[in-house]
């Protein structure tokens, strides 16, 4: 579809270099520009009178030649172009040298330099157009998302030890316009008693996260983000009084989606002080509230029980669970989180088998009412406190996860597991994460038509829906769905049919079940270590 908008590109002086020219152009007619390519070796005085005669709104340049020559060049075009009546917007590709002049120039709208990947042009191009027209880049997750594709929003947290760090670092994100979402990390005394302050233990002020303590505070650091790109923006949820935080969140962030658990932040995590029965109530009322008010919804519980080793079977049936509670509250955008690595004994190859199966049973729900996106993100408890090390770490597991091709990809930064990332670590880490993306891309084996995966698939679809259906059978009622009860969750937790090995000792869950991974997969084990049955562990529990 064309948008009114032209484009003349030429490589000015004696420079006859025109391939990456030549592929902006072509990139700028599959975005629905109009293109002209006047070719190589384009005098000044040429380059202003097609200028003149074709009046396009766009010039894109190139020169590669050097950076004198090009000073001079540069020179003569900005005083010719002081006479003329047409004043387009200028655009510079070229080396990292001849760049630098460009820059220096402060002729130039947006320069590339060659360090870009190909959705930054696309970006750029579909920018312009919105510019023209007065608008912002789309501020819903939706209009974002299709705004961007085929190309996945990229994601990371900030929250930092002060407010003043935490906004000057948003800017910063913000400004390199390589973000598309930025989430918010409070620490655990604003998450916990934002509105309870009196309960604050000010020795942990910062301990996690920005210590915001007004609403304020959000909004200033919202304000923070409305440059560059104009990223989206989001916040960890409360753990406590999640209906008022989510609309605190709505209020002064635009809130672009709530995480909000299930089971978590109660007595099963230790997160708050309520009990588990009451939050999966309150959290069930707060996933129906952002529902009710058109705020995105992701119910992250399913790598919750995984970081607690977990096995794979009650991972894919929690996720099934979560997306089928989400659905039955009124979410029609639903975020489903896929967190790789987790936990970090899975290999690879078992890790895109449980996504998978995940994926397929979150996606058999999908509807015009209810509409699923993929998110996948670095498992934290993966990365070593090696940065360099950590480096591999992150870019090893969104190649690969890049199969299942996400929506959004939450980057994780490289330092995450030994401190917290700045704007310049998180800049390096997005960095490194979409060249993998882009060179994953390029081609991916078929991984689900794998006979090994598309078996461990099929056997963890069919495990975890025994277990739903078990859980289900605890509150049968025609007239009801029992997985929309929270009594019928509760007790599921509550005699072990959701358990995992690291909810050892806690008031609730029962922390029984032993795992192991087998095969670079996690199984429940019997007490000499072989694997048993969903079945098998679920008669055992009657």
């Amino acid at each position: 579809m064309k948008h009114g908008r032209k484009i003349l590109g030429a490589a000015i002086g004696s420079d006859v270099h025109v391939a990456g020219l030549l592929n902006f152009l072509r990139v700028a007619e599959a975005e629905g520009l109009e293109t002209a390519y006047l070719g190589g070796a384009v005098s000044i005085d040429k380059l202003v009178e097609e200028i003149d005669r074709t009046k396009p709104d766009v010039v894109a340049i190139s020169y590669r030649l050097g950076a004198e020559a090009l000073e001079r060049l540069l020179g003569r075009l900005k005083g010719k172009m002081q006479l003329s009546r047409i004043k387009p917007t200028f655009i510079f590709g070229g080396t990292m040298e001849t760049a630098a002049v460009a820059r220096k120039s402060k002729f130039f709208d947006r320069i590339f330099d060659g360090s870009e990947e190909i959705e930054d042009v696309v970006m750029y191009l579909r920018g312009s157009v919105k510019r023209a027209k007065g608008e912002l880049p789309p501020q819903t997750l939706p209009e974002r998302i299709e705004y961007k594709s085929p190309y996945p929003l990229v994601r990371h947290h900030i929250g930092l030890p002060t407010k003043e760090e935490t906004e000057r670092e948003i800017a910063a994100l913000a400004k390199s316009g390589l973000l598309d979402i930025i989430s918010l990390a409070p620490d655990q005394n604003c998450q916990q008693y934002f509105f309870e302050p009196e309960k604050m233990d000010p020795r942990q002020d910062g301990a996690g996260g920005a210590p915001i303590r007004t609403v304020g505070d959000f909004k200033r650091l919202y304000q923070a983000s409305r440059r560059g790109n104009y990223p989206l923006m989001r916040c960890y949820a409360g753990t406590n009084h999640l209906v008022e935080f989510s609309k605190l969140l709505k209020e002064t962030l635009n809130n672009a989606w709530a995480a909000i658990p299930i089971f978590w932040y109660s007595d099963l995590d230790r997160r708050s002080e309520r009990e588990l029965l009451l939050a999966i109530r309150e959290n069930m009322e707060a996933i129906r509230w952002n529902a009710e008010h058109g705020v995105p919804v992701e119910v992250n519980d399913s790598h919750q029980w995984e970081l607690r080793y977990a096995h794979d079977a009650v991972g894919v049936a929690v996720a099934y669970i979560a997306a089928h509670v989400a659905k039955g509250l009124g979410v029609k955008w639903y975020v489903q989180q896929y967190m790789l690595n987790t936990p970090p004994t899975l290999s690879p190859r078992m890790d895109l088998a449980k996504a998978i199966a995940k994926m397929e049973l979150v996606e058999s729900l999908a509807d015009e009412h209810f509409i699923p996106y993929r998110m996948i993100r670095t498992g934290l408890l993966s990365m070593p406190a090696d940065e360099d090390a950590g480096k591999g770490q992150l870019v090893s597991s969104m190649f690969y996860g890049s199969y299942l091709k996400p929506h959004i990809i939450h980057v994780v930064a490289y330092c995450e597991a030994f401190r917290r990332a700045t704007s310049k670590e998180i800049i390096e880490s997005v960095k490194m994460v979409r060249r993998a993306y882009s060179e994953a891309m390029k081609g991916l084996p078929d991984f689900a038509a794998d006979s090994g995966i598309r078996s461990r698939v099929n056997q963890l679809k069919e495990e975890a829906m025994e277990i739903v259906e078990a859980i289900k059978a605890l509150g049968y009622s025609a007239d009801t769905d029992p997985l929309l009860n929270p009594e019928v969750l509760y007790e599921a937790v509550k005699r072990g049919m959701l358990d995992a090995p690291g909810l050892v000792g806690f008031s609730v869950a029962k922390g029984e079940v032993k795992t192991r991974t087998i095969d670079g997969a996690i199984y429940a084990v019997d007490e000499e270590g072989d694997p048993i049955t969903e079945k098998e562990r679920l008669v055992k529990l009657r």
